[in-house]
């Protein structure tokens, strides 16, 4: 077998993958329809669109840059519906909020029309295939997180919480809830509760900050590919999650003695500030 024809039978094998997958590697990719993507490992937003110039155009100088536009017009709409689709929160999509106020709305389609073109292929029919990204963080968070997510200068206690904070547990480096098997799903401001409903983490527990230029959570497919992410640094706790919680199924259950674990040590709110934690669902 040559060469060419080795890399031929790499690309199928690797496009059989993907689309077995829904993801590459182990990147958490949620599927919107026919209109795009979410990927959320990387915080990106995706959508493809196709065009072809007017048949009396065919063989002229105008076709391509006819097809361009014609593309990026197609991408620019299904992205557009792909972020309406973006789950904000157990009760809430963008689209909820676009719906409520003209000023969401406005801004989240400048955010679209400015989105990144990261593939552009000419295809030999005379069409134009093209694909537009949009991040998840950044402005776009800035505009769509709760506001109830504000800026923390140092650390304070939770009000609320049962559980005592002191320097007698084990301080941790992150924290990664293995969530497989339970039918979650990702969002932008998600949180974590115990047994008994009380928010362990959440829009309590984070700086504003660190949630628009990360995200709340990072999301990942793998126990391993969770660990291994710089987010959680080196000594993570690794809690399994019980259930969901809310309509969304993007809350998750953990058990109370997981829950003290994580609370126990006034130093882990450093790295749920930060927004130390990693979700892993299927």
């Amino acid at each position: 077998m040559n060469v060419k024809r080795l890399l031929v039978v790499a690309s199928v094998a690797m496009t059989l993958i993907f689309f077995a997958t829904g993801s590459w590697g182990q990147n958490l990719v949620q599927q919107i329809g026919d209109n795009g993507s979410i990927n959320w490992t990387e915080g990106v937003i995706q959508a493809t669109g196709i065009g072809t110039p007017p048949e009396e155009f065919y063989g002229k100088p105008q076709a391509r840059p006819m097809a361009l536009r014609a593309a990026q017009l197609v991408a620019y709409r299904k992205l557009l519906e792909v972020t309406r689709g973006v789950r904000v929160d157990s009760q809430t999509l963008v689209e909820d909020y676009t719906v409520k106020s003209d000023v969401v709305r406005t801004q989240v389609e400048g955010m679209v029309k400015g989105a990144q073109i990261v593939k552009k292929e000419y295809l030999s029919d005379g069409s134009v295939e093209v694909t537009l990204q949009v991040s998840l963080h950044a402005g776009f968070a800035q505009l769509i997180l709760p506001s109830e997510i504000q800026h923390v200068e140092k650390l304070r206690p939770i009000s609320g919480t049962p559980y005592a904070l002191g320097s007698g547990g084990r301080a941790y480096t992150g924290l990664i809830i293995d969530a497989q098997g339970l039918g979650a799903r990702p969002a932008m401001s998600p949180k974590i509760v115990d047994e008994n409903g009380k928010e362990v983490y959440g829009s309590a527990y984070v700086s504003r900050e660190f949630a628009v230029q990360q995200g709340m959570s990072g999301y990942a497919r793998d126990l391993a590919a969770a660990q291994a992410n710089p987010r959680v640094t080196n000594d993570p706790l690794i809690v399994k999650g019980l259930r969901t919680q809310g309509p969304g199924k993007c809350d998750i259950v953990i058990s109370n003695a997981d829950a003290a674990k994580i609370l126990s040590s006034s130093e882990n709110l450093s790295f749920l500030q930060k927004c130390r934690v990693m979700v892993v669902l299927d």
